[in-house]
């Protein structure tokens, strides 16, 4: 039978990963893609390519420096100006981090809970749980790796980890 919302149908059906939930809810990009004209009278392309990358020598990541555009120059979505995304801007200069950013959270997470349980040896909540993000961790690595993002030889141990994310 055909619904008005389908597409909330489908979407329904799909769940979290590691949580009971099958929520749905999220935000939406605005219809008009094109930057609203009060921005290109005060910015040109290049303009917001060079703040990328003075964001990017002091050390934020791509989304870092998104909200940092948004909330201090009001330069919402940087594509409509410039024609491509931060990490493809950061990428053609050559200063894109070397770990994916979800991957380099779930990582970092993944050491401060080791970090916790070398404290809380009884902490049996937190050893499952560890065991949930490594397991996202390695399904993420093994779909960069695929994707060619990570080298093939990319192995998360947890010995190591705590030099990646330092």
């Amino acid at each position: 039978a055909y619904t008005p919302f389908y597409f909330l149908a489908t979407l329904a059906k799909m769940g979290r990963m590691h949580a009971p939930g099958h929520g749905i809810s999220r935000s939406s990009a605005p219809y008009v893609r094109s930057a609203p004209g009060w921005l290109k009278n005060l910015y040109t392309g290049d303009d917001v390519k060079d703040q990328i990358y003075k964001l990017a020598k002091k050390g934020l990541t791509p989304s870092k420096i998104g909200v940092r555009l948004r909330d201090s120059k009001g330069i919402a979505n940087v594509s409509a100006l410039t024609g491509n995304k931060i990490l493809r801007i950061l990428k053609a200069k050559g200063l894109a981090p070397n770990l994916p950013e979800d991957l380099y959270h779930l990582i970092k997470k993944a050491v401060s809970v080791r970090k916790h349980m070398e404290k809380n040896r009884r902490d049996k909540d937190a050893k499952f749980r560890l065991i949930l993000i490594e397991s996202r961790i390695h399904r993420l690595a093994r779909y960069y790796k695929k994707a060619q993002v990570l080298p093939p030889t990319f192995r998360y141990q947890s010995a190591t980890a705590s030099t990646l994310v330092s």
